[in-house]
């Protein structure tokens, strides 16, 4: 890894990150020597804040020598933000991001290296498989302590009505039933020869996280590694559901065009009217659904459709983590703190707040999640099938996702470039950026 690149650009840091560093001056010991240490939450939803505030308080009360200050933070723009930050000698000490955003900065010398820095305990409870998307060239530069499989949101109604059969996490639907289960649910009512509900409504807003990570049932991942190099490749494998979604919005017609500019919030009115039968979401977003349904609205969690073999249910996850940067003064006592917020009573009061899942057995295991009340049973159930990102690692990821894959996904949704085109789109235009990246 490259040394941190400290340069005296303060006043710079400071003008673009405002919002994220009100409040943040780094490192603060006291006469006493008691240090305070800045922790910078993107929670955003009322339960989740309070969860995150409510556990600082109480390592505070428990650790008088070492005093964390909560620093809300936002999703929005964070890698940008943070990046200034960073380079302005201002970051935070405790920072809360996600798995993909980790590789650049880990690669930047940037954050610190957890791996004789965490109790054996939290290292043993978390499997291997999640640790994987925070481990780069030997190192762990963030605790995945959440995560989230997508699942679909079902209008329980229109599935009895249909006849269909509901899928469980030990069976669920293939692909193929998929097609044939959103046909028999997009119904013209009215007989006016105009569809009133569909199938499935697919959100692509936003279609690379998803087209990428469901890729990986059908025995797909985009990007790999070739004499120790990233390479883009998009064959039928990665391509399956792709192809699957395009079926549906342009030929089927079990899905709508419209849905392709939604983000997953966008379709939640539709959905309450009927206008559409299943809803491919993360888990999370349970917790809008369960807050804005009308009264008497039935629905349910379902497991995503499985491709063939015995990798057929895994979905790609990027965790949300916890890290410390490599600048801060007392890293030991920062790494303490993110133990404590991993702990398994911690992490499930976490993961309640934000409608996701904790990533440590133990906490996996709590009772309060084995309940088959807004799918969290089938949530868990799920996490055995979570495999890290293939975008994790890459770098010029975020490059390649918003100037290439993004308009590429949108423009093949809709029906605007045929499939070769778009295989050269995200191999050729792809890997002259992550050649840049690898020079």
């Amino acid at each position: 890894m490259r040394a941190p690149r400290r340069v005296a650009r303060a006043g710079v840091a400071a003008a673009l990150s405002l919002v994220l560093l009100a409040g943040c001056g780094g490192d603060e010991e006291a006469a006493d020597g008691t240090v305070t240490l800045d922790f910078l939450s993107l929670a955003w939803q009322s339960e989740s804040v309070a969860a995150y505030k409510s556990l600082v308080d109480a390592w505070n009360a428990a650790n008088p020598d070492v005093r964390v200050r909560y620093v809300q933070g936002s999703w929005d723009n964070v890698h940008d933000q943070l990046l200034t930050s960073f380079m302005g000698g201002e970051a935070p000490d405790i920072i809360h991001n996600d798995a993909s955003d980790l590789t650049d900065f880990a690669n930047g010398g940037y954050l610190a290296d957890l791996t004789d820095l965490l109790p054996e305990e939290l290292r043993a409870d978390i499997p291997r498989r999640s640790w994987d998307t925070t481990t780069y060239e030997g190192g762990v530069y963030g605790v995945p302590f959440l995560q989230e499989p997508r699942v679909l949101i079902a209008n329980t109604r229109l599935l009895a009505e249909a006849g269909v059969r509901t899928p469980t996490a030990d069976r669920p639907w293939t692909w193929g039933e998929f097609e044939e289960v959103a046909a028999r649910l997009t119904r013209d009512t009215d007989g006016d020869g105009d569809t009133d509900t569909y199938g499935v409504a697919w959100s692509m807003k936003e279609p690379v996280s998803q087209s990428v990570n469901l890729s990986l049932s059908t025995g797909g991942r985009i990007f790999h590694r070739e004499d120790g190099e990233n390479v883009i490749r998009y064959d039928a494998a990665d391509s399956t559901v792709a192809e699957l979604v395009h079926r549906q919005v342009n030929e089927d017609g079990t899905a709508p065009d419209s849905g392709l500019g939604m983000s997953g919030s966008d379709t939640l009115p539709g959905f309450f009217a009927d206008r559409y039968a299943l809803l491919p979401l993360n888990f999370s977003f349970r917790q809008q659904v369960a807050q804005q349904a009308p009264d008497g609205f039935e629905w349910s969690v379902l497991p995503m459709p499985v491709g063939e073999g015995s990798e057929g249910a895994a979905q790609g996850v990027a965790p949300q983590t916890l890290s410390v940067a490599e600048d801060a003064e007392d890293r030991r006592a920062a790494a303490e703190f993110v133990a404590f917020l991993a702990r398994p009573e911690n992490a499930v009061e976490l993961a309640l707040g934000d409608w996701m899942l904790p990533t440590g057995e133990t906490a996996l295991a709590d009772p309060s999640l084995d309940t088959a009340e807004h799918g969290w049973r089938t949530g868990v159930e799920l996490t055995a099938h979570l495999r890290p990102s293939p975008v994790l690692g890459v770098r010029g990821y975020p490059e390649w996702k918003d100037k290439i894959a993004t308009p590429a996904f949108q423009e093949y949704y809709r029906g605007a470039l045929s499939l070769d085109e778009l295989r050269q789109r995200l191999t050729d235009d792809g890997n002259r950026v992550l050649d840049r990246y690898q020079r």
